[in-house]
């Protein structure tokens, strides 16, 4: 993604076009081998600290990210996938790794209000489909980690950007969720909070703890928002996308900007 960024400093139009395509490549060959969502774009500012960010940023400038993952978002809706942005409000500012280590971003509110969570005003619920917070302290603004947080989910997102799509957690594994508790107590913390949905990944015995002990009812607004990040169309098969003549077109445009 940092490779849009720069192509977007020689030229942003076509940088917003090359991202479309590499949203479209994405999502198509995604949904040609049965996956229907991908957390992404990574909405995070690149402000060279953060190891596990890295080149998956688009660039420092909050409008070159709000451009370049408008652009990506068309293409991923072009091949029938939704969006997810992440992580709010920022995870580019900390050194500390969220998958283990606890970061801590000592900025103020105002602070990443006018930068890091820009991009996510700017698309708003109706371009960007989902959310994931950050598993950072911000402990200017909270004590408690943004997903963790009803002040960041409720009184930021909901309230002062207007957010009105689908909350993820991210990965309630991951060192940064362990102040919450154990794996049930994560889970409550972070639908508390006001999360729609939470994350278990790569460990499959906590997510079966999970939903053995988990008692948690869903709002009728949380199951609509939800239902709205389905495909309505049927993906291709690998064997028709590989001969569609406008996924060989991007495909082909976006190996030979990307790779220069």
């Amino acid at each position: 993604m940092r490779k849009l960024g720069v192509l977007w400093e020689r030229d942003a139009i076509k940088a917003g076009s090359v991202a479309a395509d590499t949203g479209y490549v994405l999502a198509a060959e995604l949904r040609a081998c049965g996956i229907d969502l991908s957390f992404t774009p990574v909405l995070d500012l690149d402000w060279g600290v953060s190891e596990v960010i890295g080149d998956r940023a688009f660039h420092r400038n909050p409008k070159a990210v709000a451009t370049l993952a408008a652009g990506l978002i068309r293409g991923l809706q072009k091949a029938g996938m939704a969006s997810c942005g992440k992580h709010f409000p920022g995870h580019g500012a900390v050194e500390a790794d969220s998958h283990h280590e606890i970061p801590v971003d000592n900025r103020s509110l105002q602070e990443i209000l006018d930068a890091d969570a820009a991009p996510y005003g700017w698309l708003g619920s109706l371009t960007l489909n989902s959310v994931m917070p950050a598993h950072v302290i911000y402990p200017q603004v909270d004590d408690k980690p943004a997903g963790f947080s009803e002040y960041w989910i409720q009184r930021v997102l909901r309230r002062a950007l207007a957010y009105d799509g689908v909350i993820f957690s991210d990965d309630l594994t991951m060192e940064g969720a362990t102040v919450a508790g154990d794996i049930l107590a994560r889970a409550e913390a972070a639908l508390t909070a006001g999360c729609d949905m939470v994350l278990v990944c790569n460990r499959p015995d906590l997510a079966d703890d999970l939903l053995l002990r988990l008692q948690f009812t869903l709002s009728d607004e949380s199951v609509q928002r939800i239902r709205g990040l389905m495909p309505s169309d049927p993906a291709l098969s690998w064997d028709d996308l590989q001969a569609d003549e406008h996924y060989q077109y991007a495909r082909d445009l976006q190996s030979q900007i990307l790779s220069s």
